[in-house]
C-alpha cells in the first residue's frame, strides 16, 4: 500500500516506520525542515529502542522516505495518517488547529480517493470535523477513519508489531476493509481488530488513559495513606494484584505520572465532560492526587533535613541552603528522553527555591533536560559523579542501571548517606544495614 503520514513525532515516525517494516510504501512528511534534514541523513530526533535501526533498513530498502513537501505526500498516498500534535489549550482541551490545518491541505492536494487516518489523540467529534476540514478544499470522494494509538514509549516499536488491540472507528465499508488490509500483517487473529463508529473509537483512546491514570494515582495515594499508618504499600500491593479483576499493571507507586500522553488526555476529557454539562469528579481527582503526588518527595526531603538540624535552628524560606542533593533519572519513564510533564521537573525546581543545589543525571534525557533547566543545576557525566558531596540521594525514574549499584562506593562519594526512592526500586532493610537512611514511597 501507499501511505503518507503527516507529522514525524513520536506517534508519526514510529507509525510510518513500522507500517514500512511490513512492506508498505510510506512518505513521513513535516515543516520541519531540520527534522527532515535529520531524518534524510539517518538521525532520529527522538530517542525509541530500537527505531533507528528500523529508519535505516527501510529507507535503504526505499520503502521509507521523509519529505516537507505536503503535496507529494498526499498525491503519492492512497492512504493518509494525520499524526500531529494536538498540545492542550489554556483550559486543559485539546487544540485541534495542527488537525484540521493538515485536513485541509489533504483537501487541497488530493488528486483522487482517500482514506484520511486521524492518529492523533483528539476529543470525540473530531472526526466531524476534520470531515469538514478535507471537504471544504476538494470534489474528490474520501472517507475518514479514526485510528488510536496505544504505544508506550519505551516500548512502542513492540506495541505496533504486536498490538494488543487495533481500534478502527469507521462508517464506510470500503475503508473498513482497507484499514483491516493494512493491519493484518500485524494481528494473529481478526478479533483483535476492533471496528466500531468513528466516535467511539475517539472516546476510547481517552477512556484508556484515563483508565490507566486512575490506577496510578490511587496506588499513589494508598501508598501515602500506608507511610501514615505503618503499613507496607509492598505487601498491599502484592496483595492486591493477584486479585484477577485488579492485577499488577501500572499498580506500583511513585512519585506520579508524567508524559505526553496520560496528563493532556485527563485535562482534556474532563473539559470535555464539562462542555457537556457533565462533572468529571472522578478525572479531576485522579489529576489533583497526580500533582500532590509529585511534590510528597521533596516534603519528605524538607522534613528530614529540618528534623535533623533541630528545633533550635530555623529554616525561613530557604530550608535546604547549603545542601546538595543528587537526582537519578530524570525522564518520565525509563526507555525514553521524554520530560514532558515529568515528575522530575516539578521536584528538582522544588528542590531549587527551597536553596538546594542539584546534580542530577539520565541515562538519555540530558539533552532535554538542559533544555529545561540550563545552568540551574549540574549535569553529571554518569550517575556516580552526580553523587559526589551530595547530602541525599533522590531517585526519580527507576532505570535499569540505577536497581543494582555499588553501594559500598556510594557512600564513600557521599556527604551524608541518604537515599530517597521515589520508585522503590531498592530493599529497605539491606540499605539500612548498609548504614543508609532510606526513604520510600509508602513503605513501613
Amino acid at each position: 500500500m501507499k501511505i503518507s503520514v503527516i507529522g514525524t513525532g513520536y506517534v508519526g515516525l514510529v507509525t510510518g516506520t513500522c507500517l514500512a517494516e511490513s512492506g508498505n510504501r510510506v512518505i513521513c512528511m513535516d515543516i520541519d525542515e531540520r527534522k527532515i534534514e535529520m531524518l534524510n541523513e539517518g538521525k532520529v530526533p527522538i530517542y525509541e529502542p530500537g527505531l533507528e535501526e528500523l529508519i535505516k533498513r527501510n529507507a535503504a530498502h526505499a520503502r521509507l522516505s521523509f519529505t516537507t513537501d505536503m503535496a507529494f505526500a498526499v498525491r503519492n498516498a492512497d492512504i493518509i495518517f494525520i499524526a500531529v500534535g494536538t498540545p492542550p489549550g489554556e483550559d486543559g482541551s485539546a487544540d485541534l488547529k495542527y488537525v484540521l490545518d493538515a485536513a485541509r491541505k489533504i483537501g487541497r492536494f488530493m488528486n483522487r480517493y482517500k482514506v484520511v487516518v486521524n492518529k492523533s489523540t483528539v476529543p470525540v467529534g473530531t472526526g466531524d470535523k476534520v470531515r469538514a476540514a478535507v471537504a471544504s478544499r476538494t470534489k474528490h470522494s474520501f472517507n475518514v477513519v479514526s485510528n488510536p494509538e496505544f504505544l508506550k514509549e519505551g516500548a512502542a516499536i513492540e506495541d505496533f508489531m504486536k498490538p494488543d488491540r487495533v481500534v478502527i472507528g469507521a462508517d464506510n465499508p470500503k475503508a473498513i476493509g482497507i484499514m483491516q488490509e493494512l493491519y493484518a500483517p500485524f494481528v494473529l487473529k481478526n478479533d483483535r481488530i476492533l471496528i466500531m463508529d468513528i466516535r467511539s473509537a475517539e472516546m476510547t483512546k481517552y477512556a484508556s488513559n484515563a483508565m490507566l491514570a486512575t490506577k496510578i494515582s490511587f496506588i499513589n495515594e494508598m501508598a501515602n495513606i500506608c507511610g501514615s499508618l505503618g503499613a507496607d504499600i509492598d505487601a498491599v500491593r502484592r496483595g492486591m494484584g493477584y486479585d484477577k479483576r485488579i492485577g499488577f499493571e501500572f499498580l506500583f507507586p511513585g512519585v506520579g505520572y508524567g508524559g505526553s500522553c496520560f496528563p493532556k488526555d485527563v485535562k482534556a476529557l474532563v473539559q470535555t465532560a464539562q462542555k457537556h454539562r457533565i462533572d468529571a469528579a472522578v478525572l479531576k481527582a485522579v489529576e489533583a492526587v497526580n500533582e500532590e503526588q509529585k511534590k510528597v518527595i521533596f516534603r519528605k526531603v524538607v522534613e528530614h533535613f529540618r528534623s535533623k538540624a533541630g528545633r533550635k535552628r530555623p529554616f525561613g524560606k530557604k530550608p535546604l541552603a547549603g545542601k546538595t542533593i543528587a537526582v537519578w533519572g530524570l525522564s518520565f519513564k525509563p526507555r525514553t528522553d521524554d520530560m514532558r510533564e515529568a515528575p522530575s521537573v516539578v521536584i528538582i525546581n522544588n528542590l531549587l527555591r527551597a536553596g538546594a543545589e542539584v546534580k542530577a543525571h539520565d541515562p538519555v534525557a540530558m539533552n532535554e533536560a538542559y533544555k529545561i533547566f540550563r545552568d540551574r543545576i549540574l549535569l553529571a557525566v554518569d550517575s556516580y559523579d552526580a553523587l559526589k558531596g551530595a547530602d541525599a540521594l533522590v531517585v526519580v525514574t527507576e532505570w535499569n542501571e540505577f536497581r543494582k549499584p555499588d553501594f559500598s562506593r556510594m557512600k564513600k562519594l557521599m556527604r551524608s548517606s541518604v537515599i530517597f526512592d521515589g520508585r522503590n526500586i531498592y530493599h529497605q532493610d539491606e540499605l539500612r544495614k548498609l548504614g543508609f537512611t532510606y526513604y520510600g514511597m509508602g513503605r513501613r
